[in-house]
């Protein structure tokens, strides 16, 4: 069973840089793929961005395009979200999920389609 844990969230001003890690157990994430969502308050969960660990494909919302980046580190247990320029629309709980097998753009845009989930960081940007 795959276990994942976010950390790396916090309060932060309009303009600041989080980055936000998600460390993957219990699984062989080589054939795993890594995606980021978020769940602003009263809204639906929204897809950020999401890495194809076979190939290190990236995919991201047309919208975070070019401020956030997905990376993962050298042992391929820990995937990375890299935010910049911060938002204050950009406060919400982000989560990491995972899914098995086929990964393209229009599959890891939709949240049903992942198999794992972590519990959460909250990102806070103040104006």
């Amino acid at each position: 069973q795959v276990q994942l844990v976010e950390s790396g969230g916090g309060l932060v001003q309009a303009g600041g840089s989080l980055r936000l890690s998600c460390a993957a157990s219990g699984g062989t994430f080589a054939t795993y793929h890594m995606g980021w969502f978020r769940q602003a308050p009263g809204k639906e969960r929204e897809f950020v961005a999401a890495h194809k660990w076979s190939d290190g494909s990236t995919y991201y919302a047309e919208s975070l395009k070019g401020r956030f980046t997905i990376s993962r580190d050298n042992a391929k247990t820990t995937v990375y979200l890299q935010m910049n320029s911060l938002k204050p629309e950009d406060t919400a709980v982000y989560y990491c999920a995972s899914k098995e097998g086929r990964l393209t753009r229009f599959i890891a845009y939709n949240q049903y389609r992942y198999d794992y989930w972590g519990q959460g960081t909250q990102v806070t940007v103040s104006s």
